[in-house]
């Protein structure tokens, strides 16, 4: 506007208008008003010219508005309608282009108030005073007052619409004086004044200090207050009326528009409290005076009853005042709030009360405002107190509708039940004054007590207070207040109260707590000091208002009919509880919780915890203003919609009871309060939870996993009933349950463990319930203390000793096993969640919480019933499957439960417990603490010796194998970790002053683990059920070669006296004294092998294992064992269990220590130098392997893995494998060790092949083949040891084993497996380990010293005795044997073996062993050879009546063999004389058996014969070449004899006829023609060296030419004999032969040096000439062919007898 009217163009607009106004004026009054006219027409000049001469035309114009006006004043003069129109109308153009000077205002006022005073135009009149103040400040003073008189008279003519515009001027026109004051300050806002000193104390304060628009202002205010007063004004002069109820308007308008003016300035300040507040005290009195029904007296106040439109108003004005100048009224306002309160008293008038109320709701929505009243009254001593009175009067003036009769509707209209849509709406649309119901749309929202029905109204929007009556300005008589309208006003005053109070209080405490969380981020080491007089305010507002609340709340809540309003007296209740709680005030806090809780329960519900609150309370009345109020009862009669019949929960069964809509709604909210303000509720939780505990079991939920709660099954009894309309709200309700006690993550610690500790207590009534009966329990508490703990995780520490405790010691050994089993449940699903929980810092590094966490479940183990102990287990076995990996410290508490079994348990609890350890052994034993595996082993041996289910035992020894595999692979890792531990346990054990107190204490930790499982093991090893023995013993001592590398030195002393020797001592005691009795079939259909039939064979079984075991350690871990220093006890303790295990009865036991007493020589003492003991064994050719084939893949063979266990041995403890260097010492101790063990040997020898000495009836026990063989074969291996010192002494002991051993006979049912049939040539076993032995000992002393040798003697003789056998076998005592091939073998006989293969093998190895030894001087002097000889005279003697034809065979081999080999040692030997009684022994064995007597057997075929033949053939080749040669070394008669020999089997025909031994000799033509051949060669020789050599030449040529002559004369006779009839071939052969060999000698003759050849010689030769000539007669060309051959060399002989002579002679 100001830019617009300054502009050119509107200026230019404003000339021209003036210039037409001034025209229409000027010809208006042309005729009537001259004056005017000529004024009209000088001013359009006066115009003109302005616009000439300046260029600021509006300036110009304001400064000449005087004269520029004047004509337009003239014109109104003129009283003319029409003129007078046009003026005012042009005059408020230059009004509103502000170019009137003050001086022209002054007269353009005067000009109004004359037409005024005519009563001319008096809203034009209104309109032009109105632009003349609002467009400019150029009115002041007594101009001002004189406008607004005019105004104000204006307002009390007789035209209504005047008067109403007059009124609207009025109240603009005191707005524009203010709000021009307001301009005016805000301009000098900067300016600093000291306004002078007020002398004295004037009741009219001077008003010189003020500036102009303020004083105008002031005068205004004043003359206001002085005319409400009905005294005269000051300053608005010429007032002529006024009534009071516009005076009160129009103070109310500026007291609420313009606050700020009179807390401003002290002169305002002061009109309020001098003039303002008299004025309205003074108003007030009759309202005060006056009571409903009593006649009034005569008041001083003109008033004598209460009158509407002023009261209403004074009440405003009192609003306002309270409103804004509370701070510069405190003691008037004080006196305005008592009188208000006592308006709102049952005897005030109807409407008095209403406006009260609706005074006081505008009070109830400012909770600033109430906190000072509380500030200022109530907290100041002798004070009133104010605010309580007003809560207070506030619920008893509720309290009074229901009571007075009058005031609701006494009839008791029955409205119908409580709807379930809100009737609130459908009041709205009646209006506030409607009442009743409004159409049929809802039912009518209402209170209804007692018969009392109040319908409710909306009569404002909440928070706002907004008032009917307080509004109704154009009323003068009271209205009639509809039913229920007050009783709505206080309800909506009673919840924006509580609602403001709240809110405010909490905006506060939250603004607080923002304040000192910076306080403490900023400054950490510092306390945050709260102001202390925010809470004392906070706290005295709550304990003001609180009693009056509650009581006002419960009796709504009880009478409400409507779900809203019931929601929003609900919400009260508990945002007040909420407060209470947050501000600590327990008391008001538990008030409203069971105002809360009651209301949820049906009427007169019998639960202690409410009813001892609740009487506390009762007797708490409450007193406004000295006038005590009682607090109502709730009544049931409230007309409710049922909607479920449940049962109490109660010890005693009783009826059922209700719920209706309204409890449940409680309940809704009770679930609010718990979920939203948890934090506060502290021990009210107890209240809380109860009523929820109840109401659920009214409901009929029941917990489900993680104890969130579902509708269940009906319980027992009348069952439950739910309306549909509850079913809907069920899982609503369960879910609001669920969030509730999951909110409990947002409690602090401290309310939480309210929370725990309610639950508990709870709890404990729960379990007291159900205790005596098994009713179903109420599991309530249960659940939800799982719910809370569920939720909590992240600091379960501060609740979990609490809440497992209760689960642990209470509910889980409740006898009611559904309490029971819910108690385990919640418990182990707790443990379970918690140790899944990502925890900050996680579980690994907070060592305490897991173990905190874990403690329960081990708690559980004390707990009997078998059920809780299934659900632990179980529960074990889950958090192994998820958490195996991180239980860290938690081990040793979860491996105490699953190792807590006994034996009274059932096999279900066991197995489950073993399906948990099963799984730490194969998943997580990586991952356990090392100081925990010894706790494994425990658990694991525990399994093994419970005697529930034999299959656990045995696979529980199989977990032990797994652990011990474990401990060996991650040794190194397992030893670092358990060094650790042991250092810090030895420094606390140190602090503490004591000795560090473990199992096998001196050992190393990780010593101590083994010795640990060896011991558990041991345990096991003698059990009383074989298969756990068995299973354990192999275990052991598969576990100790397997990973015994890893022990240290000193801890092998352990295993060996305490492990080891203990076991054998309680085996063999056990063994030994073990039952005969026949075991019938185990259980049912389970047979038992009779070899296992008793239990003395089954520990037999076990007594083999461990000293099999126990061997098979001392064997491999011989060096280690070595460096121990009392090896040697050890040894001889070892040895002495093998004695007595050798020398026991039982067959298995003893043939198993044999193998033992193997096994445990097998160890090679390191040889000297660089030999290896491998090496030294080859060369002596011992096999490697002694020990029997049966065992090897036998039980207990340790099981190699992988990777080699030589590998690993050498990886993880490579000094294990070398040897260590032998010094002088540990050689003797060696050798006194291996003594030891020879003489174990040779006691055990000897005592089980001393044959009986009784007669063969009392036979009692002759050991086996087997274990004899077993006894031998272990001299190798021993002999190898003691070889050093072993004398002939020792010698001859072994012999007589030997032969003992050898002679023991076979059971005849036992034969069949030992021997072979009777015509195989094949050793038994035994024999095999005798030759073996003695094979062993001559090797030995081959490679030793020369000392040694003497024994060969022995040895051959020892030998040449077994060769005997073939033909002679020995005797055991004095039983009777048969012969194998006639053993029955079904008889219990006694069989002697086929000894024949045994004495032949010794044969080959007397030929063998004599081959090596034939020059030893020992072999020599002891006269072996002839000693060979003499044996085997007998077999050759006997020849085809040897038992076996092989005997005689290998006899003559054997002897050609040694005789290649002892006759050049002979014939060495020949001069000393020691070989002379050989000689005759040799011919004569040749003669035996050259010219046996023994007749071959008839079935002898031709070629066998002649295979025989060439044996003997063999024979004389043997003296052709061995014998006769060397004829000068060898005694005569031996040659001779030998001579002899070779003519007697050349010639044939010994006897003429023939007989059949003739034809025996004949068929030997081969024989015959060898030693022919064999003389002829002998009988002469090309150098004679020797004269025994010529001699035995001579004497061979003697009778080779003897022979011959023989022959040839016997062809010629039986030639001659024959006639026509051929010779035999034979003959003919023979003679061709002897011709053939005639021409020979003659041959060799002549190349012969004469001289060598004897006389006789020639004389011989010559005389077979005749003989030969006879023969020319014969009939064979054959014959006659080699005869001219023959007959040819004898010419040489025919020479002259001289030479013959000469020769004859020399």
């Amino acid at each position: 506007m100001k830019m617009s009217t300054s502009s050119p163009e509107a200026v230019k607009k404003l000339l021209e208008n003036m210039q037409t106004d001034l025209r229409s004026l000027s010809m208006e009054c042309k005729k009537k008003f001259p004056p005017v006219k000529e004024a009209a027409e000088s001013g359009i000049v006066k115009i003109k010219t302005i616009a000439a001469r300046n260029t600021d035309i509006l300036a110009a114009l304001k400064e000449n508005s005087s004269e520029v006006v004047q004509p337009f004043l003239m014109g109104c003069g003129t009283k003319e309608p029409k003129i007078t129109q046009l003026c005012l109308a042009a005059i408020q153009r230059l009004m509103s282009h502000e170019v009137v000077s003050e001086a022209a205002a002054g007269n353009i006022i005067n000009m109004l108030w004359q037409l005024m005073e005519n009563g001319l135009e008096e809203l034009k009149l209104l309109q032009t005073v109105l632009v003349l103040l609002t467009t400019n400040t150029v009115v002041h003073d007594e101009v001002l007052s004189k406008a607004i008189v005019l105004c104000f008279r204006l307002h009390f003519t007789k035209d209504n619409i005047t008067n109403n515009t007059a009124a609207a001027t009025v109240r603009q026109v005191v707005t524009v004086v203010f709000e021009r004051m307001v301009a005016e300050d805000e301009r000098f806002k900067g300016i600093v004044e000291h306004p002078p000193p007020v002398q004295g104390n004037t009741n009219r304060r001077s008003v010189s200090t003020l500036r102009p628009s303020a004083k105008d202002a002031y005068m205004l205010f004043q003359d206001l207050c002085q005319l409400v007063n009905a005294d005269a004004p000051y300053w608005l002069v010429g007032m002529t009326e006024m009534t009071r109820t516009f005076g009160l308007e129009l103070l109310e308008s500026v007291l609420n528009d313009f606050p700020g003016v009179f807390l401003q300035h002290q002169e305002f300040s002061f009109l309020l409290k001098e003039r303002v507040c008299p004025l309205v005290i003074k108003l007030f009195s009759p309202n005060i005076k006056f009571r409903q029904g009593s006649s009034s007296a005569a008041s001083p106040v003109p008033v004598e009853k209460p009158y509407f439109p002023i009261c209403m108003r004074l009440l405003r004005v009192v609003s306002v005042l309270i409103k804004h100048f509370y701070s510069l009224l405190v003691t008037e306002c004080e006196i305005f709030l008592s009188l208000l309160v006592k308006f709102l008293d049952g005897e005030k008038p109807q409407w008095l009360r209403a406006v009260a109320v609706e005074s006081v709701h505008r009070l109830c929505v400012q909770p600033h405002l109430l906190r000072s009243f509380c500030q200022s009254y109530d907290m100041k001593q002798h004070s009133t107190k104010v605010f309580r009175d007003i809560v207070n009067a506030l619920g008893s003036f509720i309290q009074s509708l229901f009571i007075v009769p009058n005031a609701g509707n006494a009839a008791a209209v029955s409205a119908p039940a409580g709807g379930s849509g809100s009737g609130v709406q459908g009041a709205a649309q009646g209006g506030p004054g409607a009442g009743g119901v409004s159409g049929n749309l809802t039912t009518q929202a209402a209170f209804e007590y007692r018969g009392t029905w109040i319908p409710l109204m909306t009569v404002s929007v909440q928070g706002s207070a907004k008032a009917t009556y307080l509004e109704m300005l154009d009323k003068v008589e009271p209205p009639s207040i509809p039913e229920g309208y007050a009783m709505s006003v206080a309800f909506s005053a009673l919840l924006d109260l509580v609602r403001g109070i709240t809110t405010m209080i909490e905006r506060e405490l939250s603004a607080e707590e923002e304040a000192a969380a910076e306080f403490r981020e900023a400054h950490p080491d510092q306390e945050w000091q709260p102001q202390p007089g925010a809470h004392l305010v906070w706290e005295e507002m709550v304990n003001a208002c609180w009693c009056g609340l509650l009581a006002a709340l419960s009796l709504l809540l009880d009478a409400s009919t409507d779900e809203t309003a019931t929601e929003n007296i609900l919400k009260a209740e508990l945002t007040m509880a909420s407060l209470c709680g947050r501000l600590g005030l327990v008391t008001p806090r538990d008030a409203f919780i069971t105002a809360i809780c009651k209301a949820s329960l049906p009427p007169h519900y019998a639960l202690t915890v409410l009813s001892s609150n609740a009487a506390s309370l009762s007797s708490k009345a409450y007193s406004i203003q000295g006038q005590s109020v009682q607090i109502i009862s709730p009544s049931s009669e409230s007309h409710q919609q049922v909607v479920a019949v449940g049962q109490p929960l109660s010890a005693q069964p009783q009826g059922t009871v209700v719920l209706t809509a309204k409890n449940i709604q409680c309940m809704r909210t009770l679930l609010n309060l718990a979920h939203c303000h948890g934090a506060v509720l502290g021990t009210s939780w107890q209240l809380v939870l109860a009523t929820l505990q109840h109401l659920v079991w009214i409901l009929g939920l029941k917990p489900g996993v993680g104890g969130a709660l579902k509708p269940g099954r009906a319980v027992e009894g009348p069952s439950t009933v739910l309306t549909t309309a509850v079913m809907t709200d069920l899982p609503v309700i369960s879910n609001i349950l669920s969030r509730l006690f999951e909110s409990s993550q947002y409690l602090d610690d401290v309310s939480l463990h309210h929370l725990i500790n309610a639950l508990c207590s709870l709890s404990l009534e729960a379990m007291e319930m159900a205790y005596g009966n098994n009713k179903e329990p109420s599991l309530f508490a249960v659940a939800k203390l799982l719910e809370t703990g569920l939720v909590n995780m992240d600091r379960i520490e501060i609740l979990w000793r609490p809440l497992t405790g209760h689960l642990l010691e209470k509910v889980c050994q409740h006898p009611n096993s559904r309490m029971r089993e819910w108690g385990a449940e919640a418990l182990t699903a707790l443990i379970k969640a918690g140790l899944a929980f990502k925890h900050d810092p996680p579980l690994a590094q907070n060592q305490r919480l897991q173990l905190l966490l874990l403690n329960p479940l081990k708690e559980l183990s004390n707990v009997l019933h078998a059920d809780i102990r299934q659900k632990q287990l179980e529960s074990v076995l889950q958090i192994l499957q998820s958490q195996g990996d991180s239980l860290g410290p938690g081990w040793p508490l979860v491996l105490g439960v699953i190792g807590a079994i006994r034996n009274d348990q059932g096999e279900s609890l066991i197995r489950t417990a073993f399906q948990c350890l099963q799984l730490v052994v194969t998943d997580f034993l990586p991952t356990m603490p090392c100081t925990c595996l010894q706790i494994v082993v425990d658990v694991a041996g525990s399994f093994g010796l419970q005697n529930q289910e034999l299959n656990i035992s045995l696979t529980s020894i199989g977990l032990l194998w797994n652990i011990s595999d474990y401990f060996f692979q991650r040794g190194e890792t397992i030893t670092l970790e358990l060094e650790r531990e042991e250092e810090a346990l030895q420094k606390q054990a140190q602090e503490k002053g004591e000795t560090l107190n473990r199992p096998f204490h001196p050992a190393p930790p990780f010593d101590c683990l083994w010795l640990c499982l060896y011991a558990k093991l041991g345990e096991l090893c003698v059990d009383p059920r074989p298969a756990v023995r068995k299973s354990a013993g192999q275990t052991l001592f598969s576990t100790i070669a397997a990973h015994g590398t890893l022990l240290q030195q000193p801890t092998w002393h352990i295993v060996v006296w305490k492990v080891l020797f203990h076991l054998l001592d309680c085996v063999r005691t056990s063994s030994t004294t073990a039952d005969k009795e026949k075991i019938e079939s185990g259980g049912g259909n389970i047979l038992i092998h009779h070899s296992r039939d008793t239990a003395e064979k089954q520990w037999a079984e076990t007594w083999v294992l461990t000293l099999a075991g126990v061997a098979r350690i001392f064997n491999t871990r011989r060096y280690l064992l070595q460096q121990l220093g009392d090896f040697f006890e050890a040894w001889e303790v070892l040895l002495n269990h093998i004695q007595s295990a050798a020398l026991s009865k039982n067959n298995e036991v003893s043939l198993a220590a044999l193998k033992s007493f193997q096994e445990i020589l097998q160890i090679v003492t390191p040889v000297k130098d660089s030999d290896k003991a491998g090496d030294a064994l080859a060369a002596m050719g011992v096999p490697p392997v002694l020990i029997d084939p049966i065992s090897a893949s036998g039980p207990g063979r340790p099981l190699l893995r992988s990777d080699s266990l030589v590998e690993r041995l050498t990886r993880y403890n490579g000094a294990e494998l070398q040897a260590p260097p032998p010094g002088e010492e540990s050689a003797l101790e060696d050798s006194a060790l291996w003594w030891s063990a020879w003489n174990t040997w040779y006691r055990t020898g000897t005592d089980s092949t001393r044959p009986p000495s009784g007669p063969a009836e009392k036979l009692s026990f002759i050991p086996s083949q087997p274990y004899l063989t077993a006894l031998i074969q272990i001299f190798p291996a021993l002999y190898q040891h003691i070889k050093a010192n072993f004398s002939m002494e020792d010698l001859k002991k072994l012999g007589v084993i030997l032969h003992g051993a050898v002679s023991v006979p076979i059971s005849s049912d036992a034969s069949p497996f030992i021997l072979p049939s009777y015509t195989e040539a094949v050793l038994t076993s035994l024999q095999e380990a005798v030759l073996t032995a003695l094979d062993v000992l001559q090797k030995a002393i081959c490679v030793g010293p020369e000392n040694l040798q003497v024994m060969y003697p022995a040895i051959f003789e020892q030998l040449l005795l077994f060769v005997e056998f073939s033909c002679k076998p020995p005797q055991y005592g004095r039983m009777e044997t048969k012969h194998v091939a006639n053993a029955k073998y079904n008889q219990a006989e006694w069989v002697a073996l086929n000894y024949v293969p045994f004495a032949e093998r010794s044969l080959e190895v007397v030929v063998d062993l004599y081959h090596k030894t034939a020059c030893h001087k020992a072999v020599i002097n002891e006269k072996v050879l002839q000693n060979i000889i003499k044996t085997l005279r007998m077999p050759l003697g006997l020849k085809y009546a040897c038992p076996s034809e092989s005997t005689w065979k290998l006899a003559v081999s054997s002897l050609l063999k040694v005789l290649s080999i002892g006759l050049p040692v002979a014939r060495q030997h020949a001069s000393s004389g020691k070989f002379d009684t050989m000689w005759p022994e040799l011919a004569n064995a040749f003669e035996d058996f050259l010219f046996t007597k023994s007749t071959p057997p008839d079935n002898l075929s031709i070629q066998e014969f002649q295979k025989n033949e060439a044996i003997d053939v063999e024979v004389v080749q043997l003296i052709s070449t061995e014998i006769l040669p060397f004829a000068n070394f060898i005694p005569k008669d031996f040659v001779g004899q030998i001579m002899a020999m070779l003519n007697k089997g050349s010639i044939h025909s010994q006897s003429p006829s023939f007989t059949e031994a003739e034809i025996d000799v004949r068929m030997r033509e081969e024989f015959s023609k060898v030693c022919f051949e064999t003389l002829l060669q002998f009988s002469f020789s090309n150098k004679v060296s020797t004269p025994q050599e010529g001699y035995i030449s001579r004497m061979a040529l003697s009778v080779l030419l003897k022979r011959s002559q023989d022959v040839l004369r016997r062809y010629v006779e039986d030639e001659r004999l024959s006639g026509r009839c051929p010779l035999p071939r034979q003959q003919v052969t023979e003679i061709i032969f002897v011709l053939k060999a005639i021409s020979t000698l003659m041959d060799s003759l002549k190349k012969t040096q004469p001289e060598n050849v004897d006389g006789n010689t020639w004389a011989q030769v010559i005389a077979l000439y005749p003989t030969l000539v006879e023969c020319i007669t014969c009939s064979s060309s054959e014959v006659s062919s080699a005869l001219k051959e023959a007959l040819g060399p004898f010419k040489d002989f025919m020479q002259p007898p001289v030479s013959r002579v000469q020769n004859g002679e020399s």
